[in-house]
């Protein structure tokens, strides 16, 4: 039987939400093992001067716990 963990993680990009999404896994997948899924719970944009200027997703990473 496998036991699960999730941490939560947010993510930026100045590129585009795929982008964060893709980064901010590259990220968690430095230091935890075995990450099974990713799911986004929200995503939002900043505006600088009337521009988007950035993207960030707050995700929430599924990593099965080893024996």
């Amino acid at each position: 039987m496998a036991i699960a963990k999730i941490s939560e993680i947010s993510a930026t990009s100045t590129k585009s939400f795929e982008d964060a999404i893709q980064q901010g896994i590259t990220r968690a997948t430095k230091t935890l093992r075995n990450v099974k899924s990713v799911w986004i719970k929200e995503q939002h944009v900043r505006v600088e001067n009337g521009h988007l200027s950035e993207y960030q997703v707050n995700m929430m990473v599924t990593f099965v716990l080893e024996d």
